[in-house]
């Protein structure tokens, strides 16, 4: 009888003092379930820091609790979407684009974000994006913290290229490098090189412009030696192609292999794209979360995933830091030009166009590849997407290895 209660005894006080040696970090673990783009943050390769060990070392250091950070990725903005919207998934932190923020705010899918949580917000200066205007796809400036920014410009052969013809999108219409042209083997960035020349909105819901736009990259056609995404890194690596418009950020991965490339914004205006960090509704640790977000504002980490991406970095610690300003330098001459010297370019977001004009674009865009010399492989993958997609005005963004990004439109 004395053991058994002994016994009873010893299990009461070890039923007390679990939740204390919890409270102390002895055994119970958070989870933060982040879903990013892959290739998309500081990750310890390399050489480079990894942000979410580091995260993790930090919470526990200051808030004495035990955070594991349970990191994957997706290759679209639609995967993230069907997951977080199908509730398949609970993830705390969501990196979408921008159209896709907006998206997701008018369904109820994102959290306000509580900002007493991300004092660092501070850090973030948002008129190198937007001017003095507010985002598009968040006016209330309530649901997201931009991550990282991008834009459009082009690329080319120096060795090819003569200088003058450069600053304008006319260069790609330019006789003189028939055959030396690629083009984008996505419609909404093919028809913005036009747009833009033509000096349209890339988001005009003005038929007779998109048909315009249509007649010039018809007479673009003999021009061109082929309509490509990822190819554009062979071929303007290896100098069999001088002109190609393509992503800022993706340009210094082709420079590194290829030091005669150079990089030009066209006079008329580009795209800009805008990703940013978001807490969705289902998060189950929604301060968490926005604490995970203050840390990426912090320098270090900031740092570290800018120099990582190669994408423009909207917090002024980075653009205005020393070491990072030489880092990139160190990657190409004018790196911070290139990324952050567009105070003068007009600058312009994909916005998400009624289905009507999407499907009018779509038909449009099958015009134009009727016998263009568009790769094989390119076909058959947009047709296996499109075979299991439905719906319209669906845009995919995805980034591989390369850091690159690639717009698809799957009406396309």
């Amino acid at each position: 009888m004395k053991r058994l209660l002994v016994l009873c005894l010893a299990a009461s006080l070890l039923a007390l003092l679990l939740p204390l040696l919890a409270s102390c970090g002895g055994t119970d673990t958070v989870t933060l379930y982040v879903y990013n783009w892959g290739e998309y943050i500081s990750d310890g390769t390399e050489g480079s820091l990894d942000v979410n060990a580091a995260f993790s070392e930090w919470y526990e250091q200051t808030y004495g609790v035990r955070v594991k950070v349970n990191y994957s990725t997706y290759s679209s903005n639609e995967d993230m979407y069907a997951k977080i919207s199908s509730g398949a998934a609970n993830y705390d932190i969501v990196i979408p684009s921008d159209y896709m923020i907006g998206r997701m705010i008018s369904e109820g899918l994102l959290r306000k974000l509580n900002f007493s949580n991300i004092p660092n917000i501070e850090n973030i200066d948002n008129s190198v994006m937007f001017g003095d205007k507010t985002p598009y796809y968040d006016p209330e400036n309530a649901y997201s913290v931009p991550y990282t920014y991008g834009t459009v410009g082009i690329i080319y052969n120096k060795t090819m290229v003569d200088e003058a013809d450069l600053g304008s999108w006319d260069i790609m219409w330019n006789e003189k490098y028939q055959g030396n042209v690629l083009q984008f083997n996505n419609s909404r960035d093919a028809f913005a090189t036009a747009l833009f020349k033509l000096g349209y909105s890339v988001n005009t819901e003005n038929e007779a412009e998109w048909r315009e736009a249509l007649a010039l990259l018809m007479a673009q056609k003999p021009i061109v030696q082929g309509y490509v995404m990822d190819e554009i890194f062979n071929k303007m690596e290896n100098g069999s192609a001088a002109i190609a418009p393509y992503y800022a950020g993706d340009f210094f991965v082709m420079y590194a292999d290829n030091e005669d490339l150079g990089f030009s914004y066209p006079k008329e205006g580009t795209n800009v794209f805008v990703d940013a960090m978001c807490v969705p509704t289902s998060s189950e640790n929604p301060e968490i979360a926005e604490r995970y977000i203050n840390f990426m504002l912090g320098k270090e980490a900031a740092i570290a995933n800018a120099e990582y991406i190669c994408y423009a970095s909207p917090n002024r610690l980075v653009f205005e830091d020393e070491d990072y300003r030489a880092t990139m330098e160190e990657m190409h001459p004018d790196a911070m030009d290139i990324l952050y010297g567009t105070e003068d370019i007009k600058m312009e977001f994909y916005e998400n166009l009624p289905e009507e004009h999407l499907m009018m674009v779509n038909s449009l865009w099958e015009d134009l590849k009727i016998e263009s010399p568009i790769n094989t492989s390119i076909i058959v993958m947009a047709g296996a997407i499109l075979c299991g997609c439905v719906g319209g005005g669906i845009y995919l963004t995805v980034r591989s290895r390369k850091r690159r990004k690639t717009v698809l439109n799957l009406w396309s």
